[in-house]
């Protein structure tokens, strides 16, 4: 029942990495309103689910971080280029989406697309 932010990202990206602060910030401010989904594609080669642990682990994000093991979301969301983050409203559509680093401004805009 909660707009989503869904975000795939990989640390071997140095642009996700940039933008994951950013995320965490609006997240702290938006998490009763909005669902984030925080997806790692662990793809088993450039990311393996150790590397995605050990990156985490020097980190003191607050948002969810999900596995994507097998690419499933990956592929649901024909991701093709990291980062990437959708924007789902409260209804399940899909709003909006970007490719490629985005900033804390640009996040809180793609999230006014699907706050209702």
């Amino acid at each position: 029942g909660k707009p989503v932010v869904i975000n795939f990202w990989a640390s071997w990206c140095p642009p996700c990495k940039q933008e994951l602060p950013d995320f965490d910030s609006v997240y702290a401010e938006y998490r009763d309103k909005v669902e984030f989904m925080m997806v790692n594609v662990t793809d088993g080669m450039q990311e393996t689910e150790k590397s995605a642990r050990d990156y985490l682990s020097g980190q003191s994000f607050g948002f969810p971080v999900y596995l994507d093991l097998y690419r499933q979301g990956a592929y649901a969301y024909r991701v093709s280029s990291l980062p990437a983050t959708y924007f789902v409203d409260a209804d399940g559509q899909l709003v909006t989406y970007a490719v490629g680093m985005i900033d804390a401004a640009t996040l809180k805009k793609g999230i006014g697309m699907i706050l209702k």
